[in-house]
């Protein structure tokens, strides 16, 4: 099967944890570690492309099973032709590993460990510190020790988080990624995981029954991040992307991308504060 940025399938390669993905923000080939393989998030965005997503936590994960499906995936990309064999010309490069999947990594009751075993992996093929390291977060449960302690391993292997921030309105976060959550926990959450590693901010913009974001929410968005900044938050950046693959929500018919003008725009409007945005349509 040929990979492409509209096909993020975790089943690809037939493993249970390990999936590869040729990824718009990370602009290369990103092997993909799914802690989650029980379709369980404590989350519900409505542009999610897992189907049969349910609520929940990561299960318990078989760490062995992991450490021998990335060493498989590996060596398939940097000793034989997988690359050649999948990857469409001019993506061609392993760029990282990334702790994302079919829900939230954080939740999963081995995070720390699965860290552990990435890092051991890595180390064994030569490619520690030659490729990134990403988790990609709705950063809900930064406040938890297990948490922080396992942001600290990324940290020490030089990895780096993108946290969600899809909206700065909770009102906006009901709607989008039905979630309960109030914008202080989000910020001290953000603030702590910027505190322990690179964090860049990722942000998913689409329009809704025909609407881009109100006014409202793009100026509540804008304070929240300025804010942020203001606490002296180190963040890395935005990484500011649209909608390109067919959510499995209910709410898949109301949902589309924004014209390249309107991304752009707000882009500008984003790094008006001083921060790097990279966007992605």
């Amino acid at each position: 099967m040929r990979l492409s940025t509209s096909l993020h399938d975790r089943d690809v390669a037939g493993l249970t944890y390990v999936y590869p993905v040729v990824s718009r923000r990370a602009g290369g080939v990103s092997l993909g570690i799914n802690l989650n393989p029980n379709n369980a998030c404590n989350w519900r965005c409505v542009y999610c492309q897992v189907p049969g997503l349910v609520a929940g936590k990561g299960p318990p994960i078989d760490l062995a099973l992991l450490e021998r499906e990335l060493d498989v995936m590996l060596s398939a990309i940097v000793r034989g032709d997988y690359l050649e064999r999948h990857v469409p010309e001019g993506s061609r490069r392993l760029v990282d590993v990334a702790f994302s999947g079919n829900g939230e990594p954080t939740s999963s009751p081995q995070f720390v460990e699965a860290i552990e075993v990435v890092a051991r992996v890595l180390e064994r093929f030569g490619l520690a510190g030659k490729i990134g390291v990403v988790l990609i977060t709705n950063g809900s449960l930064v406040h938890l020790p297990q948490v922080r302690s396992g942001l600290a391993a990324l940290a020490h292997i030089g990895g780096v988080a993108w946290f969600k921030l899809d909206s700065a309105t909770e009102e906006g976060r009901a709607r989008l990624n039905d979630a309960q959550i109030t914008n202080e926990r989000v910020r001290e959450n953000l603030l702590a995981c910027a505190g322990i590693l690179p964090t860049w901010v990722q942000t998913l913009v689409l329009a809704r029954r025909g609407e881009p974001p109100s006014p409202t929410e793009t100026a509540a968005y804008l304070d929240f991040l300025g804010g942020v900044l203001g606490a002296r938050a180190p963040l890395a950046g935005v990484l500011l992307y649209g909608i390109a693959r067919t959510s499995w929500q209910p709410e898949a018919p109301e949902l589309a991308p924004l014209p390249a003008s309107w991304m752009d725009a707000f882009a500008a409007r984003i790094r008006a504060l001083g921060l790097e945005v990279r966007v992605s349509l």
